[in-house]
């Protein structure tokens, strides 16, 4: 069965690749991206394409950068009190029954 699974992941990602590769053949032509005061990129559509999702990856990282801090720093302060009160072990009149035999 886990050979199955890895099997499938496998030709989900090779048809991404392949899909993703004919994408970029099919989309070699000129583009042009005008940008302020005259000024323009020119590049196959497949690069502007591609430098739009790499942009907006980077955006949305930086956007969730202040978020993780906060909650890295929370999970920081919030072990120090956990250490500093142990955990008791159970007693044996406390401790729950394990089941015997099966």
């Amino acid at each position: 069965m886990k050979r199955l699974l890895r099997l499938l992941q496998w030709l989900l990602k090779a048809a991404v690749f392949f899909t993703l590769f004919a994408f970029a053949l099919n989309n070699q032509q000129e583009t042009r991206v005008n940008f302020f005061f005259s000024t323009y990129w020119s590049a196959p559509t497949v690069l502007v394409v591609l430098s739009a999702f790499t942009l907006g990856v980077v955006v949305g990282v930086l956007g969730m950068v202040p978020r993780w801090w906060r909650e890295r720093q929370a999970v920081k302060q919030s072990q120090p009190a956990a250490a500093a009160s142990p955990a008791t072990p159970p007693t044996p009149s406390t401790a729950p029954e394990m089941p015997r035999g099966i």
